[in-house]
């Protein structure tokens, strides 16, 4: 069974999933968010910062092992 953290954000109405069993913590999405939606924490990716969201998908994007999966992006 997968280790799925998820964050909402009732406010924008997204939800951002993180698949730990894949994420390595590399934080590429750290590095390429622009409203810094991402931090990494104990070597997994967070996203205390969800409400900032501007739904641009580079986060899924730029994941290497696919282990983000946001409600906005295909």
């Amino acid at each position: 069974m997968a280790a799925v953290r998820k964050w909402k954000s009732e406010s924008i109405g997204v939800v951002i999933s993180v698949d730990y069993d894949r994420c390595e913590g590399i934080g590429k999405c750290v590095d390429v968010c622009p409203a810094g939606v991402y931090e990494l924490v104990k070597g997994k990716t967070t996203a205390p910062n969800i409400d900032g969201c501007v739904q641009c998908c580079a986060c899924v994007d730029a994941c290497p092992k696919r282990a983000i999966k946001h409600s906005s992006c295909r």
